[in-house]
């Protein structure tokens, strides 16, 4: 039987972060292919962990800096290594390298770290966004090192894509454009999305452990709320996510319809219920799991060019994409308030989920490129 073993940076939690839900679509595509899965991490296991065994995935802990894992991956003999991350190829890659050579070795980059990190120090620089920046940044040499030593690297993203190829040269036979794997969005599915009038109050969701998240919360108190509230002055925004900080929980305010909720174990329906979602993220990369779940449960969005940077292609957005935050107060109030609008921007999200993410026709395409990249 195929073996895959998946070195994970963390163990899954698909209902804190975009990140644990892509690990699962991965999961359940190779085991849809017959593989027999084993997922591994020297992490320890958080509470709101995933037990993988329930989905009959061999779980196991690993060592850093161990000769303990060359014993083990020696006894496992994978026919494909997944790396959560570079920061796990770096640490575990030379050692499959020499111990199992034949095994393929990919990178599930999950985003680009190096491009969230720059922007983020430019950020806090008041500087602009260069590519001259990230040529220079050590962790960009450390990323495109692992991505150099793997035989395929996942990426997320159209625009991380571009960025490889044209900006570090990376050759697009080392590079697969992987994003969200999700089910097409049908009649039934459709019908079943509560209308406009049954909807109520602005959402927020996010996995506070990322740094990009509570910036955004911050924008929408410091810039973005008052604005809102200003207009319509019954509105609430409910701000959902795992691991909220201290600095994240005295931002409630009841008066004020600030409202932080923490964690939700289950995101979508949240979300479904909500009538619009604002993402004010000003960093980041990748691609963001809160608006393609806003797209799921046809609840309109309002974001940045980096929000919804690399995740729609030519298609219109799923709401408005807006950099300056007193239009993006405005397009919020208007979205929220013009149904016609409103169902406008929800049949652009279902157009974006089913060309663009369709996890039937992507998975094929996928696993022919596997079949292609076997070592002999």
């Amino acid at each position: 039987m195929k073996q895959l073993l998946i070195i994970g940076y963390v163990w899954v939690e698909p209902n804190s972060s975009a990140a644990g839900s892509r690990m699962l679509q991965l999961i359940e595509l190779f085991k849809k292919n017959n593989y027999k899965i084993t997922f591994a991490s020297p992490a320890q296991k958080g509470e709101k962990a995933l037990n993988l065994s329930e989905i009959d995935v061999n779980e196991a802990s690993i060592e850093l800096n161990s000769a303990s894992f060359d014993y083990f991956i020696k006894n496992l003999n994978p026919t494909i290594v997944l790396f959560d991350r570079f920061m796990m190829e770096e640490q575990f890659g030379w050692r499959v390298a020499e111990n199992c050579p034949n095994a393929l070795r990919i990178l599930d980059t999950e985003d680009l770290h190096f491009l969230r990190k720059t922007r983020h120090q430019q950020l806090k620089k008041g500087q602009n966004f260069s590519t001259d920046a990230l040529l220079k940044s050590t962790d960009a040499k450390r990323e495109i090192a692992s991505i150099l030593r793997c035989d395929l690297s996942l990426i997320i993203s159209t625009y991380e894509m571009k960025l490889l190829q044209d900006v570090f040269k990376i050759d697009e036979n080392l590079l697969y454009h992987l994003p969200f794997l999700l089910d097409k969005l049908d009649e039934k599915v459709i019908n079943n999305w509560k209308p406009f009038d049954e909807r109520v109050h602005f959402i927020f969701i996010g996995n506070f452990f990322h740094a990009p998240n509570v910036d955004a919360v911050l924008q929408l108190k410091n810039e973005v709320w008052q604005l809102i509230r200003k207009q319509i002055p019954k509105a609430e925004i409910h701000i959902y996510g795992a691991y909220a900080t201290q600095q994240i929980n005295q931002l409630h305010n009841k008066k004020d319809g600030f409202l932080v909720k923490g964690f939700s174990t289950d995101a979508m329906e949240v979300v479904k219920n909500a009538k619009v979602v604002l993402a004010p993220i000003r960093f980041g990369a990748g691609i963001k799991g809160k608006l393609t779940e806003a797209m799921i449960c046809g609840t309109p969005s309002i974001t940045t060019n980096i929000g919804a940077e690399g995740m729609h292609d030519d298609f219109q957005w799923n709401g408005f994409i807006e950099d300056d935050f007193n239009e993006f107060a405005k397009k919020a109030i208007a979205i929220y308030s013009d149904e016609n609008l409103w169902k406008a921007s929800q049949k652009n999200g279902i157009e974006i989920i089913n060309t663009i993410y369709d996890k039937e026709k992507i998975e094929v395409l996928f696993i022919n490129q596997l079949k292609k990249s076997k070592k002999t």
